[in-house]
């Protein structure tokens, strides 16, 4: 029996030494997510158990009858433990559940199996508050022993030999088996070391509920079986608590392993108390011989000795971590140095964020690039964390140009010195990523505008072929059709089929004008004046618009506007804005054009009360050939994007401008002095 005590000893003191670190450790990582609360309330709940039952073994060794306050104190931390471990342990897992799979089930169905769980417990606890006495070697009871409610609980035990708290106990069990079994079902869902967490779990379970029916079963007999069942309940007990500190710091279970510093501080804190536990102990055994002040001097002494061998020890391990954290940094630059030659910065920011955080398991990350707008101060989810910032500088932290930010939000009370070690080094190595990224979008943009200049000079030389094949026959057949018109000999019926046929191939040299004039480069380097040549192209369509019934506004200044380009291609990328404001209102309305002086710009608005761009013409209105017109041929804006290009000017297009109408085009082209 004495062994036996022992064992019990030392197993309630491993338990609450395990779980007091698991309550450190969760503390440590807190998220502001329901989950976390709940694992911490449980982990709180199983400390309680083994605290009070630790205090209670302690007590019997310390005292031959323990103080009413003790007694009431140990017997309170192990019923309110056992009374609410169970609806919290099913909270759990269903939570977890729902994390894995959301939606799956519904939330009544929550409510009804957690709501007993809770409810129950909670009861029974104020029962034990309004009359609680010392425990007896079969455990805590329940209710005061007077009157009928005595009466009740004797006949109730008569038929049903459990304690209250096994009941619960053993349904909580239960039901978290139940929901295991469900967890290692949503294989695609959930990663391996998580399945096979859950499969040790669901193993536990099932070795308590077995010791459970065991132990209730013997508990009337104060027999030695009934010891050795309470010691193997209690040490299957404290496996869940060392699965889970394993599982989190070895597989990064529910990202708990991420802050390695603090799991070092906690473990060093832990071994810490255990010497001075054992330091106590040793003196209560030596004191008929040494004063307890001359054994605790004697044993922290024998602490010096052992510097040397412990750092033996976890010198290799040390280093092991540190090569591990190098060549992970290492992984990371060169995932990021990858991502930087696609040339596209905001997608390296992008990948550079979510890689960071799932690096060092933060909460968020944010990089802001020097001349995007300001934001406010990252700030860590709940506020329960702890946010870093550091700023990217190339050339140096002293003297070199600051280009940007970057902030690191935390889950946990702090950032540890080897996180935040590592995101400088990471910090360091972004403004070179940065200008690799611009660089390499620099080449691909002038690639891809080489490219297209060799396409369109491609398409430049078909064009002018075809339009050189196609007018001189043309022109012969426009040229018989007219003299058949003047011929009064022709019918009437005739004469309308070859006007008709004259109009068309009037429409088709128009095509091919403006084919050729796609295809042909502008001139530039002349001074043009812009006003006039604004004015020449509103009147040049006047007459058009007066017959769709549109309103055609001009407004200039007073004086001449003077820029550098060719008048030719300015007065193609008027005219062509122009009619296509024109045809978009073919039932009248109106057409404004404007010309303005400001900043060192000549800026050409025209503006239309058409019904309006759409976003994906919008996307797509410059290409060549790209029309929402049944007999366009697409080059019209195709001409104004090229011919602005050449100029050096700004096409901006606005749609819709009023109620859901309109469309406003800007070009702006910089000012050149009179001479």
């Amino acid at each position: 029996m004495e062994t036996l005590f022992y064992l019990r000893l030392i197993a309630l003191t491993t338990g609450t030494v395990v779980y007091l670190f698991l309550i450190a450790l969760i503390l440590g990582n807190r998220r502001p997510r329901l989950f976390e609360r709940i694992l911490f309330f449980l982990v709180l709940a199983l400390f309680f158990i083994y605290a009070g039952g630790l205090l209670e073994m302690n007590a019997r060794i310390e005292y031959a009858f323990a103080p009413d306050a003790t007694r009431l104190l140990y017997s309170l931390l192990i019923a309110s433990g056992l009374l609410f471990l169970p609806a919290l342990l099913v909270h759990a897992h269903l939570q977890f559940y729902e994390m894995a799979a959301p939606g799956t089930a519904p939330r009544w169905a929550k409510v009804l199996v957690l709501a007993p769980l809770y409810v129950a417990p909670a009861l029974s606890f104020v029962v034990l508050l309004l009359a609680a006495r010392p425990p007896t070697r079969t455990g805590v009871r329940f209710g005061p022993r007077f009157g009928p409610l005595d009466q009740m609980a004797s006949r109730l035990v008569r038929f049903f030999p459990w304690t209250p708290e096994a009941t619960f106990l053993f349904v909580g069990i239960l039901l978290s088996l139940a929901i295991d079994l469900g967890i290692l079902n949503l294989k695609p869902r959930i990663a391996e070391a998580d399945r096979r967490f859950f499969k040790w779990m669901a193993g536990i379970s099932a070795a308590l509920m077995a010791l459970l029916i065991a132990t209730q079963a013997y508990r009337r007999f104060e027999t030695q079986q009934i010891e050795g069942l309470m010691v193997a309940l209690i040490v299957v007990g404290l496996l869940p608590g060392v699965l889970f500190g394993y599982y989190a710091l070895r597989h990064n279970f529910l990202d708990f392993g991420e802050q390695r510093n603090l799991v070092y501080a906690l473990s060093a804190t832990v071994l810490a108390l255990l010497y001075l536990a054992l330091v106590h102990r040793v003196s209560g055994w030596l004191q008929p011989e040494l004063p307890p002040e001359a054994t605790a001097s004697i044993l922290l002494f024998v602490l010096i000795f052992l510097f040397e061998p412990m750092e033996r020890l976890i010198g290799p391990a040390l280093q092991e971590k540190f090569r591990e954290r190098v060549e992970r940094l290492q992984r990371l630059t060169a995932e990021l140095q990858a991502e930087a030659r696609h040339g596209d910065v905001d997608a390296l920011v992008s990948f550079a964020e979510r890689r960071i955080a799932e690096e060092f398991g933060l909460a968020a990350v944010r990089l802001t690039i020097s001349g995007e707008p300001l934001e406010k101060r990252l700030a860590s989810p709940g506020g329960l964390g702890h946010v870093f910032q550091t700023p990217l500088v190339k050339g140096g932290r002293k003297s070199g140009e600051r280009v940007g930010t970057l902030e690191a939000a935390s889950t946990g009370v702090y950032l540890t010195g080897e996180t935040t070690g590592a995101l400088q080094f990471v910090a360091e190595q972004m403004p070179a990523l940065i200008d690799l990224a611009r660089l390499i979008e620099e080449k691909l943009r002038l690639e891809r505008e080489l490219s297209e200049r060799e396409r369109l000079a491609l398409l430049g030389q078909m064009a002018a072929s075809v339009s050189h094949n196609l007018r001189n026959p043309l022109s012969s057949m426009k040229t018989i059709l007219q003299v058949q018109l003047e011929n009064p000999a022709v019918p009437e019926s005739v004469r309308q089929d070859c006007a008709l046929v004259v109009s068309e191939i009037d429409r088709m040299s128009a095509k091919l004008t403006q084919l050729l004039q796609f295809s042909r480069p502008a001139k530039n380097g002349q001074q043009v004046e812009a006003v006039r040549v604004a004015r020449d192209a509103a009147e040049l369509l006047r007459r058009e618009a007066e017959r769709r019934g549109v309103r055609l506004e001009f407004d200039g200044p007073g004086g001449e506007v003077f820029v550098h380009a060719s008048e030719e291609a300015l007065n193609e990328v008027l005219a062509n804005l122009l009619l296509n404001a024109v045809e978009a209102q073919p039932n009248g309305g109106y057409v404004h054009v404007g010309v303005a002086a400001h900043n060192g710009d000549a800026e050409f608005v025209i503006q239309d009360d058409g019904p309006g761009i759409s976003s994906e013409a919008r996307e797509r209105m410059f290409e060549p050939f790209y029309t929402t017109k049944a007999t366009g041929t697409g080059l019209g804006l195709s001409i104004v994007m090229r011919r602005a290009a050449e100029m050096g000017a700004q096409v901006a297009c606005e749609s819709p401008i009023n109620n859901g109408r309109g469309a406003r085009f800007r070009v702006r082209i910089p000012v050149a002095a009179a001479d």
